[in-house]
């Protein structure tokens, strides 16, 4: 489990969850189920994080708020 906020919520327009990690700029994921939206996210903040330090970009320290257990 990560400890970035995600914020989680249902897209009728695609028929799909997305979860969205606002302290990522950019890091958002989708899934048919909720806990599907939830691993993808954490799979896509993992990528983002080894992306970030590959460009040795800041990365954010997660502020543990709203977090999904």
């Amino acid at each position: 489990m990560t400890k970035y906020e995600m914020i989680i919520y249902w897209n009728e327009e695609d028929q799909l969850f997305i979860a969205e990690v606002p302290e990522l700029a950019g890091c958002m994921a989708d899934g048919s189920s909720y806990q599907e939206a939830v691993k993808n996210a954490e799979q896509v903040i993992t990528e983002w994080i080894e992306t970030a330090i590959d460009l040795g970009r800041f990365i954010p320290e997660p502020k543990g708020r709203l977090l999904y257990a």
